[in-house]
C-alpha cells in the first residue's frame, strides 16, 4: 500500500479534519512549512471575505512525535473560526430550528452541486450539499499535501505552481529553467506570475469582474521538479501517472479541464512538432531532451523531466448577481441563493493543485520504492538512480 488520505468536515462546521495513511516513519514534518502552504492557499488577488475570518492554523493530533512521523496515520485538525456564527445552523445534534436559523437553502445555484446533490440525497435543503461541496474542503487537502511534500522533499522532489491566465489576461509560459524563480515569489504575491505586466493584467481582469458583479475563470499550472524516471506505468489504465494526476486535479472544485505538458496545444500540431527528441549525455551518462512538451510523462510513466500539469478553472457558481433558479419546494422561479464567494481564487487553486500533485507523487514514490522508514525509501531510490546511470 502506498499513501492515501481522507478528509471530513463542512464549510461552516466546527472543524475540518484529514488523516494521511501510509507515511513511512522518520519523515521530518516542519509545522511552519506546512502552515506556509495553508497561508498561501488563503491568499491571492480575487479572494472574498471568508479568508478575513479564518486563520487556517493546523493542529497535528496524531502520527508525529518530536517533529517526525511515526509510521502511523497522521491526523490534522483545522478549526473553522466562522463556526461561531453558524453553531445553530450546523449543529451536529438536537432538533432542527426554523428555516431562517438553519439557513435553509432551497434555491440552487446553477453550476454548483446544489441541485444535483439535493436530488441525489433526497433533501429540499441544499445546505446539506453545499456545506461539503464547498471548496473550503481543500484546506484539509492542502494540509495533507504539506505532509506528502515533506516526503517528496526527502527524495529531492519539489513542487510549486504558477498562474497562467485570469479571464483573457494571459501570462507567458514558464520554462523548466525558471522553476527557482517561481519558488522565490513572495507568499503574498497577488498572482503567482513572473511577468509583472501579466500580473497587472490579471488584477485588472479581477477588478473588471467585480465591477460586473460576476466571477471569472482562469488557468493554473503545477510543476514538479526532481521526479525520478519510472513513476507510474503503462500496463493498466489506473496505473498511468498522467491519468492519476489528471483525476487528482479534476477533483478540485471548479476545475473542469486538465492538460499534461502541451497536451492541448499538441492537438493542433503535427507529430514532428509535438514530440520531444531524445539525446544522450555521455559524460553525465543520462538521456536528455531539448524540450518538454510531454510535461515529464510518456506512456503513463515519468521520464525524469519536470512534470507539468495544467488546471482550467471555471468561473465560480456563487455570483453577487445571481442567475435564475427554481425553488426546490414551491417549484416557483426565483433568483439563486446568494452565498459568500470569491471573484476568483486562482492562486489558491494552484496551491491546492500542488497538494494534489504532491499526494499522487508521494503515493507513486512509495509504491515503487517502498520502505517502512524514510531512510529505507531514500536508500532504495539512490540505488535505483545509480542503476540508471549504468544503463
Amino acid at each position: 500500500m502506498g499513501l492515501r488520505f481522507l478528509t471530513a468536515g463542512e464549510s461552516h462546521g466546527p472543524a475540518l479534519t484529514v488523516i494521511v495513511e501510509g507515511m513511512p516513519a522518520g519523515v521530518e514534518i516542519d509545522l511552519a512549512t506546512v502552515q506556509r502552504l495553508m497561508t498561501r492557499r488563503m491568499g491571492g488577488y480575487g479572494r472574498g471575505g471568508r479568508m478575513k475570518i479564518e486563520t487556517d492554523e493546523i493542529e497535528i493530533v496524531g502520527g508525529v512525535r518530536f517533529g517526525r512521523t511515526l509510521g502511523s496515520p497522521v491526523a490534522i485538525l483545522i478549526r473553522n473560526l466562522d463556526h461561531d456564527n453558524w453553531r445553530e445552523a450546523l449543529a451536529t445534534q438536537g432538533e432542527r430550528p426554523d428555516d431562517d436559523v438553519a439557513r435553509t437553502v432551497t434555491r440552487p445555484r446553477p453550476g454548483h452541486a446544489d441541485l444535483a446533490g439535493a436530488l441525489k440525497y433526497g433533501t429540499h435543503d441544499a445546505r446539506d450539499i453545499l456545506e461539503r461541496s464547498s471548496a473550503r474542503e481543500t484546506a484539509a487537502r492542502t494540509a495533507a499535501g504539506g505532509v506528502a511534500s515533506a516526503l517528496l522533499s526527502a527524495a529531492g522532489v519539489r513542487v510549486t505552481s504558477c498562474t497562467l491566465a485570469v479571464g483573457d489576461a494571459v501570462a507567458p509560459p514558464v520554462g523548466d529553467d525558471e522553476f527557482d524563480r517561481l519558488l522565490a515569489l513572495p507568499d503574498d504575491a497577488p498572482m503567482r506570475v513572473i511577468d509583472p505586466d501579466a500580473q497587472q493584467a490579471m488584477i485588472d481582469a479581477v477588478d473588471e469582474s467585480r465591477k460586473r458583479r460576476d466571477s471569472v475563470g482562469g488557468v493554473f499550472e503545477v510543476l514538479a521538479h526532481g521526479v525520478p524516471t519510472g513513476l507510474g506505468s503503462h500496463v493498466h489504465w489506473d496505473r498511468r501517472l498522467d491519468g492519476r494526476l489528471g483525476g487528482a486535479l479534476m477533483s478540485i472544485q471548479a476545475v473542469k479541464a486538465v492538460s499534461v505538458g502541451e497536451g492541448i496545444e499538441g492537438a493542433a500540431r503535427y507529430g514532428s512538432e509535438q514530440h520531444d527528441g531524445v539525446h544522450y549525455d555521455a559524460d553525465a551518462r543520462r538521456f536528455t531532451r531539448p524540450t518538454n512538451r510531454a510535461g515529464g510523462i510518456e506512456g503513463g510513466i515519468s521520464n525524469g523531466q519536470t512534470i507539468r500539469v495544467t488546471g482550467y478553472f471555471k468561473p465560480l457558481a456563487s455570483l453577487p448577481k445571481p442567475l435564475d433558479s427554481v425553488d426546490l419546494v414551491s417549484k416557483e422561479r426565483f433568483e439563486a441563493v446568494r452565498e459568500r464567494t470569491d471573484t476568483i481564487p486562482i492562486v489558491a487553486a494552484g496551491v491546492v493543485g500542488e497538494a494534489m500533485v504532491a499526494l499522487v507523487l508521494a503515493d507513486e514514490l512509495l509504491l515503487k520504492f517502498g520502505g517502512d522508514t524514510v531512510d529505507e525509501l531514500t536508500a532504495n531510490l539512490t540505488a535505483y538512480r545509480e542503476g540508471l546511470s549504468r544503463y
